[in-house]
């Protein structure tokens, strides 16, 4: 098999037209071209004013490849592609092991992490704390709808994680020798994922589509031999000489285990109480606070796609964007949701809090954005592990009393907010935002340098999308669970650094940030259980 790479096709190529640009660039007979597949298709927005291609990075199997390659050697867009198929580390004997690995937390990271010790043939034991997902998506709308909140079934809680109710962004900067994104990817679709994101530059599949996926991959574990265990809080650790032996649920059952993945996620605030009271090794670590910003998305197509905006194999825009401000702080957008809406994502009683979510369509009339702003312990937050999640906690309760206490957001018009003018009546653009939004002065919300950096910072974003800094565009406060105030600390083995046996894993350990950087992090630390389970060398 060859790898192909910047091979360039206009915007509007007909679908057969690949296969002959394939063949003219390589030079060969259409007969030598055996069969090819589309790793990679994406385009370049900065040419958006003039031609703005496919740009396509194709797999080829070819007659007489060893031949090709010879001839194409000095070709540094012609090689020898990867093999990136997965690899299992191991397998357990025939009727498994008697020792079964525990998987705490049902999210992107603990679904990998049991998926691969499922397919090890080591029939993980998962528990999360929430529902199954069918039943939690309704439990969510009763807080988006009713302002009725279940503290165990939301945003953050549940079968899926936090990552069921966002864009279902499968994108990531992750360093990823070994290609286990493509493992995540290729299950994802294997439950029903749509095929392309195999191979669009920024896949996703969004919240509804995502709500399946899930529900068939838990289907999958049980079939291979796992147990899932929903409204399955662990409350404690069972201990012995500094190896852990156990787990406590919350209903007081014991499950006996030296091999427990924990994959908390970054809202388990009585978690990370818990593991700091029984003596594991935690710190704290910086995370962003902010707001979402909401504006018409067709301010974003214009800004960003040009003369192209709406084209059907484009789709909504997105951005990405960073400021650094005078008073040193770092301002950027976060978990960009073209066509989406802003949500509730609270899990915990009178305290209100935003993210962002689309379909995926991503049809909606809006776009959204985190604007958040970099905060760390030492500057920040100093005193212990847990500072940073007392922080978050002070912010999220006065934005519930500042939104009318009823879960309500807060929320200013932009050109009010730059102004340092309380805002009284919205304008063009209508938040997505339910229950909705109190309009008012933002400023109190955060931190005066936090401020400072976003008014600062809005402006200058204008300067490279225009329109950024329109006056009706909507924050709606607050951003705080940009990621996991703290880090779990781990070793080169992936356990705890003090607890034998404690595996910390995904978003909540501090190792992840995002669906599939997530999913990665799940397939790593099984794969280090599964090599200790079996007695494998690294």
């Amino acid at each position: 098999m060859i790898r192909l790479t910047e091979l360039k096709l206009p915007l509007d190529h007909a679908d057969d037209a690949l296969r002959p640009a394939i063949v003219q660039r390589l030079g060969i007979a259409d007969g030598e071209l055996l069969a090819f597949t589309v790793f990679k298709r994406s385009y370049d927005a900065r040419k958006r004013f003039g031609d703005m291609p496919f740009i396509y990075i194709v797999d080829c199997e070819v007659q007489d490849e060893s031949a090709l390659l010879a001839r194409l050697e000095g070709d540094r867009h012609v090689g020898p592609a990867p093999d990136i198929r997965y690899q299992p580390v191991g397998q357990a004997p025939a009727g498994g092991l008697d020792e079964r690995p525990i998987v705490v937390g049902f999210g992107p990271c603990g679904i990998f992490a049991a998926l691969i010790l499922a397919q090890a043939g080591l029939r993980p034991i998962v528990l999360e704390r929430g529902k199954e997902v069918r039943q939690r998506t309704k439990d969510t709308w009763g807080l988006w709808r009713k302002n009725v909140l279940d503290p165990t079934s939301n945003v953050q809680f549940g079968e899926g994680g936090a990552g069921t109710f966002s864009d279902g962004k499968l994108y990531s900067q992750i360093k990823d020798p070994n290609h286990h994104g493509r493992k995540v990817l290729e299950e994802f679709v294997k439950a029903g994922a749509p095929d392309e994101i195999l191979y669009i530059n920024k896949p996703h599949i969004g919240t509804f589509r995502l709500t399946g996926v899930v529900a068939t991959m838990r289907e999958e574990i049980k079939a291979l031999g796992g147990e899932v265990r929903f409204q399955e809080r662990v409350s404690d650790l069972l201990i012995e000489d500094e190896q852990l032996s156990g787990v406590v649920l919350e209903s007081g059952e014991q499950l006996r285990s030296r091999h427990v993945v924990l994959a908390l996620g970054h809202s388990s605030r009585d978690t990370f109480r818990m593991l700091h009271a029984r003596g594991v090794f935690l710190e704290a670590k910086p995370f962003s606070v902010g707001f979402r910003i909401e504006h018409p998305q067709s301010l974003i197509d214009n800004a960003r796609l040009g003369k192209y905006a709406g084209h059907p194999k484009l789709g909504a825009a997105d951005y990405k964007l960073v400021h650094h401000a005078s008073n040193g702080r770092a301002v950027y957008s976060f978990c960009m949701c073209p066509g989406g809406t802003v949500v509730a994502a609270t899990s915990e009683p009178e305290r209100v809090v935003t993210n962002g979510m689309s379909q995926y369509s991503r049809n909606e009339r809006n776009a959204n954005a985190g604007i958040v702003v970099g905060i760390t312990p030492e500057q920040d937050y100093p005193g212990g592990p847990l500072a940073g999640v007392e922080l978050q906690e002070r912010l999220e309760s006065h934005a519930y009393v500042l939104g009318g206490r009823n879960y309500e957001a807060p929320g200013q018009l932009v050109g009010d907010f730059i102004k340092g003018t309380p805002s009284t009546a919205l304008g063009e653009v209508q938040p997505s935002y339910k229950p909705g939004v109190r309009l008012g002065d933002l400023a109190p919300s955060l931190p005066d340098f936090a401020i400072a950096a976003i008014r600062e910072a809005i402006p200058a974003f204008a300067k490279q999308i225009k329109g950024f800094d329109l006056h009706d565009a909507v924050l709606t406060g607050i951003e705080t669970r940009t990621s996991s105030p703290v880090r779990i600390t781990r070793g080169a083995d992936m356990q705890s650094l003090n607890l034998k046996g404690l595996y910390p894993a995904g978003e909540g350990a501090g190792y992840a940030g995002g669906i599939l950087s997530a999913g990665v992090d799940g397939i790593r630390v099984a794969e280090a259980v599964a090599r200790d389970m079996l007695g494998l060398e690294r």
